[in-house]
């Protein structure tokens, strides 16, 4: 406590020089005078570190106080004081150093002051280190300098990231192509190998499903069908085709019918289809139907061209691919028909292109077109039978009653659904020119379509006989044909052999056949040797093929 306090004094703590003497000859000291400071080297400045200093700017290191802003004006004052008298350079000494409170140990406490915004960066002079010691970043303050190849390195970032992105993009897209193309691939080899195997044409495999439906549908199959007589009201003439649903395979089919067609009259004798509708009337023609051809037609259907042309506006019109232009006819009042496909066609226009039949033209190419208006006007039909019931209801036509308007309703509407999910086939009855079936008409149309030959007979019924004539005399033919109809023999028109025979030949494929195949050789005076069992082109139950070995009565 009784200690002295000492005076205080400016220079404690600083480097002391002699820098004179005074007038009494004593020595004169003075703090050293501030260094002439280097050049600011960028380069040094990023290696070098700082000095550390505390939140009043004092140098721990070299003791003093450092200033930024006031370091230029500082260092200039001392250089100016160490050129003037020792006097004038201790008073210039003490006019710019700053006023420093007592030590910190003498002093009480203050508070902790506020954080001091960022100091402004300003330029100033680097002092030159001593030896042994180093720069410190808190010595330095910046100068926000732009960057002249910043813009260039960003430019060069967005390049080098767009240029990723496009090549990643590329190999995205090449990947999907790639994943798409064997999708393709795996596709149209399975659809390729499932044709095949379909078509039976992969022999390593099982059966395919469609020979299982084929090898099903040879057995005795269920098949409704009616019989449609078109008459032309305005020129005259008929057309005849038969509508055939088959239960069993779920298809539909039309049957063309020629005009030429050779048919049996109940009389024993014959005549061709088109005079047997116009003489014979609707059950005659259908009964001749039936024993010509082995069917059971269920009923017929008089269709009368104003009739058609009102079904077809009914069904609001079809699509047809005609094959020919049709000329408009002012006589007849038929409109013109343009050729092409997918035609639209009004009523009036449909019995006309239905109806066509150029001059020289056979009347295939008239049946065809007929076919094609069939087959147009089934797939505008409803089909559902309630329905298909009311649009024949609608048209006002007087039926033949084996077929009342609930039937026929209920037959268009059967044949409707097959036509629309393409079930459906149309043929022409193939008709040798003297009006008997060709063998293509029998293997194709009769046995595939009509299933003549699989018809079971009716318990009593006769059986129906075949003939053909290999001997080359229609006198022996029609004595054969008298024999057979006069021993109560159901008698079916075989036409001629292409190429006469030596010996007469009886055959049936039926073993229940054989007995009625001898009693046939026993009418017509044939040996019982000359019955066997075999494939004929005629459908019939027994077929006779005379040869010259025949003798007429």
């Amino acid at each position: 406590m009784n200690d002295r306090q000492e005076p205080y004094d400016p220079y404690a703590g600083q480097e002391q020089q002699l820098i004179g003497y005074d007038a009494y000859g004593q020595p004169v000291y003075g703090p050293v005078p501030a260094r002439q400071q280097p050049a600011y080297d960028q380069r040094q400045y990023q290696q070098q570190p700082v000095q550390q200093y505390d939140q009043q700017g004092y140098d721990q290191q070299q003791q003093q106080y450092y200033y930024p802003q006031q370091g230029q004006q500082q260092g200039q004052a001392q250089a100016q004081a160490q050129q003037q008298p020792p006097q004038q350079q201790q008073q210039q000494t003490q006019q710019w150093i700053p006023q420093q409170s007592a030590p910190a140990q003498e002093q009480a406490p203050d508070p902790a002051p506020a954080p001091d915004p960022a100091p402004e960066r300003v330029s100033a002079q680097v002092p030159e280190p001593r030896r042994g010691e180093e720069y410190h970043t808190a010595q330095f303050a910046f100068i926000d300098q732009p960057d002249e190849d910043s813009e260039d390195v960003i430019d060069w970032l967005k390049f080098t990231e767009s240029r990723t992105e496009r090549r990643e993009e590329a190999r995205r897209r090449g990947k999907n192509r790639v994943v798409a193309l064997i999708v393709v691939l795996a596709l149209f080899v399975v659809g390729g190998l499932g044709y095949l195997w379909y078509a039976g044409k992969l022999p390593f495999l099982g059966e395919p499903q469609k020979a299982k439906g084929a090898a099903a549908a040879a057995g005795p199959q269920k098949r409704d069908m009616i019989v449609v007589h078109l008459h032309n009201t305005k020129r005259g003439g008929t057309s005849t085709a038969l509508l055939v649903d088959n239960v069993t395979t779920k298809r539909g089919a039309t049957v063309l019918l020629p005009n030429t067609l050779t048919v049996p009259k109940d009389d024993g004798s014959s005549t061709v289809l088109g005079k047997s509708v116009e003489e014979d009337g609707l059950g005659g023609t259908r009964d001749a139907l039936d024993t010509m051809l082995g069917t059971r037609i269920g009923g017929t259907w008089r269709l009368d061209t104003p009739f058609l042309e009102r079904l077809v506006e009914l069904v609001s019109g079809i699509e047809v691919d005609t094959d020919t232009a049709v000329p408009a006819d002012d006589a007849a009042k038929t409109p013109a028909v343009a050729q092409g496909q997918k035609q639209t066609l009004s009523g009036p226009m449909a019995v006309a292109y239905a109806t066509y039949r150029a001059q020289g033209e056979p009347e295939t190419k008239q049946l065809e077109r007929f076919g094609k208006v069939l087959y147009a006007v089934l797939r505008k039909v409803p089909s559902d039978p309630a329905a298909a019931t009311v649009t024949v209801e609608t048209l006002g036509q007087i039926l033949d009653p084996s077929l009342n308007e609930k039937a026929l309703g209920s037959s268009l509407a059967k044949l409707a659904e097959h036509a629309k999910i393409g079930e459906y086939r149309t043929d022409v009855l193939p008709v040798k020119p003297d009006g008997a079936l060709t063998d293509e008409a029998n293997k194709t149309v009769v046995k595939e379509v009509l299933g003549g030959t699989l018809t079971a007979p009716s318990p009593g019924a006769a059986p129906r006989v075949g003939l053909r004539d290999a001997t080359g005399s229609e006198k022996t033919q029609l004595a054969a044909k008298a024999a057979l109809q006069n021993g109560g023999y159901g008698f079916v028109d075989g036409g001629k052999a292409t190429v006469t025979q030596s010996t007469s030949q009886i055959t049936y494929q039926d073993d229940a056949r054989r007995a009625k195949a001898i009693d046939v050789a026993k009418t017509l005076g044939l040996p019982e040797t000359v019955v066997k069992k075999a494939e004929s082109a005629v459908n019939a139950d027994v077929v006779v093929t005379l040869g010259k070995d025949y003798k007429a009565p």
